[in-house]
């Protein structure tokens, strides 16, 4: 097997392979015939990239590749489009994170976007290692993680192409009392330029300016913020799918806790 991270091709007989070997997160998988299932990780180097794991439904296996586990992947193939087969060692368990309903809801959400939104081995090196710096946090039960959660929403959109412009106003150029997101364009408008179009326009919460920690409501607008602009500017460019039902599920039990 090559070090990690290496890309090689082996010619045996007639046979092509390629093969590579990377540390990443699973992000989901799903049956494939009756003992092996397909597995879609996260890889800084590779992106989001599947493969078929052969009896990965057995006792040994399966709880190795529960989404949000890191582990170290040898993936191998006759071509490089092929779909291939994985080899999945551990590395990272966050299974504690299954007794925490709330990060089990963010793990959810953020797993679902991932596999929704980054196309096929197409490398986000900056979005993975924010990722994995969020699963932490998930993990250790740390108490600001949807704050954290908010603002990798934020990079989501910007890694995608549709990031928001909150360094100044859209109309003055002023950087003083931003208080509004323009929903058509993502820039921020000051309070006193907003004028009569204030009720259009989405509130801007401080916390998405990264002055400090969320106050009272402002998660729940900064989230309101962010999902704007992944459901009518993000998913529209990716097809006819709605967003995943996983993030409106965690929005909820986020409301819930803040009641």
């Amino acid at each position: 097997m090559p070090p990690a991270g290496i890309f090689c091709t082996k010619q045996r007989g007639r046979l092509r392979h390629v093969d590579w070997r990377e540390d990443g997160t699973i992000l989901s998988l799903r049956p494939h015939g009756e003992t092996s299932v397909i597995l879609e990780v996260f890889t800084r180097d590779r992106g989001r990239h599947a493969g078929v794991v052969r009896g990965g439904v057995s006792r040994k296996i399966a709880p190795v590749i529960q989404p949000g586990n890191r582990v170290t992947l040898a993936w191998r193939a006759r071509l490089e489009d092929h779909l291939g087969s994985f080899t999945a060692e551990p590395l990272i368990s966050r299974a504690g994170i299954l007794s925490d309903r709330l990060a089990l809801s963010g793990l959810n959400a953020i797993c679902a976007l991932l596999v929704f939104v980054l196309p096929e081995r197409d490398p986000h090196p900056a979005l993975h290692d924010r990722t994995e710096e969020l699963l932490g946090q998930l993990s250790a039960g740390h108490p600001d993680w949807p704050l954290a959660y908010l603002r990798w929403e934020m990079q989501l959109l910007e890694e995608m192409g549709h990031g928001l412009d909150l360094s100044r106003c859209a109309v003055t150029g002023s950087r003083e009392d931003l208080a509004f997101v323009s929903p058509k364009t993502g820039r921020a408008i000051s309070r006193g330029a907003a004028g009569d179009w204030a009720p259009r326009l989405l509130p801007l919460p401080q916390c998405l300016l990264g002055q400090g920690p969320a106050m009272a409501g402002e998660l729940a607008q900064g989230l309101a913020v962010t999902g704007h602009f992944l459901a009518t500017h993000l998913a529209p460019a990716l097809g006819t799918r709605p967003l995943p039902e996983a993030r409106n599920r965690l929005i909820a039990a986020l409301s819930r806790q803040q009641v």
